[in-house]
């Protein structure tokens, strides 16, 4: 059994991998950058069934890779976040952040498709996140990119119940957890700040943003255990979630507002 897994330098992917290293599975955790590529390599030099690769989802080039490849499972986890206020956000940004998180991973899932279409069977599993449920303000267009992941994953598995296969598409929607890619993507949209029509409320802004930052999880076992099941279960579950509190949370949340 063959799993490719997009965007597995570091975080929840680099957990699951050191979750499933032992089981008898052919890994493919691949990265952005060449760099990477080599970092990963040393540390899995000595386990023959993970085979790093360097892929950047954006490059066509890399991309041609993966059509001569036969992938039973493919784990979608590449991902980019700017933050910024819809009224003033760069276009060009937003336009990244769906050319990554969208557009260059459902390429990527369509190329892998072909294969597990004509052997009738395969799995898809796709990263989205918590944040797809419900806005939050100066992460908006973040949330809108892992929203049209949830629905298009959604429309992609109504889909495949036509044809007479077997092709799960489970969605993964973590909550906040501490990978480091959240601070970035909090912090990256102050470097507008200076002539933002937010400036002047600069700290109240960040202030709220450090009671977010303090429910982070830092223990990553919840997640990745849901997307080991969403790997290896049998009947998998449309969507996994995680953690507990945070998905309450979310949903007394909505009530209230």
């Amino acid at each position: 059994m063959n799993l490719l897994i997009t965007g597995a330098s570091n975080g929840i992917a680099g957990d699951v991998i050191e979750k499933i290293k032992y089981k008898n599975i052919d890994i493919y955790p691949t990265v952005h950058t060449y760099k990477e590529y080599i970092n990963l390599s040393k540390k899995y030099q000595n386990y023959h069934n993970i085979h790093p690769m360097k892929l950047d989802v954006t490059n066509a080039k890399d991309k041609e890779k993966l059509k001569n490849m036969d992938i039973d499972i493919l784990l979608c986890n590449a991902a980019v976040g700017y933050g910024g206020s819809i009224s003033e956000i760069s276009v060009d940004l937003l336009r990244e952040n769906f050319e990554v998180n969208v557009f260059s991973n459902f390429e990527i899932v369509q190329i892998i498709l072909k294969k597990m279409i004509q052997k009738k069977q395969g799995r898809i599993i796709m990263m989205s996140s918590m944040a797809s449920t419900f806005p939050i303000p100066f992460l908006g267009g973040y949330s809108a990119t892992k929203a049209s992941i949830s629905i298009l994953s959604k429309a992609l598995n109504s889909e495949l119940k036509y044809l007479d296969v077997n092709i799960p598409v489970i969605i993964i929607e973590p909550g906040l957890y501490k990978t480091g890619f959240n601070e970035v993507m909090l912090e990256n949209k102050y470097d507008s700040f200076d002539s933002s029509y937010f400036k002047e409320i600069e700290k109240t802004i960040r202030k709220r943003e450090e009671i977010m930052k303090y429910f982070q999880k830092k223990d990553l076992n919840s997640i990745t255990k849901k997307i080991v099941k969403a790997i290896f279960k049998m009947k998998p579950k449309k969507i996994y979630r995680a953690p507990l509190l945070q998905k309450i949370g979310i949903f007394i949340y909505k009530i209230v507002s």
